[in-house]
């Protein structure tokens, strides 16, 4: 085991809940870090602490507002002039993943854009978790592990002990996440045809696959507005399942979301706690990845490979 003294984990505002329970899996103290806010909306980050040549983790999910991104890019850009050994960021939600190529003309690959500024910054390493797309990983130039949610999520569905078990896609873009999840269960996989209209909005879908007298879990890798997931569950209840969940990595849940979840056919809604849920739905459960995360940077303090962390 590595010497506690060598490294310190800090945290950004937002993702604070996550770095103490990083933290404490580690045995090691959260590291002293002041964020200073000016009345303009600037703010400005220092380290409260000596962090000349350690190795540093940044736990930040960079969820909106833009704020969380700018915060690790100034606690990074700070590390770097303190003189850290090397400066780890710990991004358990990637944002702006949705942006991962031109799907048409004249639009910004906001994903390679982050990744631009991140390493611009200084930062020698990213840890993350179920990117939007895994060819992201291709747009750093500094090693990226890169970690999977099925971690916590397949332990959980396995305890449900569900007969008649299908899996599903809410679009087959999805297809290859949920397939896994299928192969390691032992079971059918169903998919989700859906054409949009325009962002954030369904016009139709269409089921492939039989779902009547089965107990269907719907995977995916985020939840934005739910308009997609709740369609989907509506969809296959008027088909005959039994029951419909839905498990998702990364609980973005914004505008309506929570309120179409709570309207809809989902028995429940599973996240991992990349992001804090902070409204209120009856049907939304959160999983914590603090332990894989936690794993993880042990594991790179100590030179260890982290593949066997991967259920699949």
């Amino acid at each position: 085991m590595s010497d506690k003294s060598s490294f310190l984990v800090f945290s950004g505002t937002a993702t604070r809940y996550l770095a103490e329970r990083i933290c404490q899996s580690l045995g090691c103290p959260l590291g002293k870090l002041q964020i200073t806010k000016f009345s303009d909306g600037e703010f400005a980050v220092s380290y409260e602490e000596s962090i000349r040549g350690r190795d540093i983790f940044l736990v930040q999910s960079t969820f909106p507002s833009s704020d969380n991104l700018m915060e690790l890019l100034l606690m990074i850009d700070a590390a770097k002039r303190a003189s850290a050994r090397t400066i780890n960021a710990v991004i358990p939600y990637f944002g702006w993943a949705r942006q991962d190529r031109k799907d048409k003309p004249r639009v910004s690959i906001g994903a390679k854009l982050v990744a631009d500024l991140l390493s611009a910054a200084g930062v020698n390493r990213v840890i993350t978790m179920d990117l939007h797309a895994d060819q992201i990983q291709g747009f750093f130039d500094v090693p990226v592990d890169h970690l999977y949610a099925s971690n916590v999520i397949l332990p959980y569905l396995q305890s449900l002990k569900l007969d008649e078990l299908v899996i599903a896609s809410p679009d087959v873009g999805g297809s290859k996440r949920a397939s896994t999840y299928a192969k390691y269960l032992g079971c059918p996989l169903v998919l989700c045809n859906k054409t949009r209209a325009r962002a954030n909005v369904v016009a139709s879908m269409q089921i492939i696959g039989d779902v009547a007298g089965k107990n269907v879990v719907i995977i995916d890798d985020m939840v934005d507005t739910a308009g997609t997931i709740t369609k989907a569950a509506d969809l296959m209840k008027e088909n005959g399942a039994l029951t419909v969940r839905a498990c998702a990595s990364h609980c973005v849940m914004s505008g309506p979301a929570s309120d179409r979840v709570q309207a809809s056919a989902l028995e429940e809604i599973v996240f991992t706690d990349s992001i804090p849920y902070t409204q209120r739905c009856a049907k939304i459960k959160q999983l914590s990845v603090a332990e894989m995360f936690a794993e993880a940077i042990q594991r790179v303090i100590d030179n260890k490979s982290i593949s066997d962390l991967y259920i699949v």
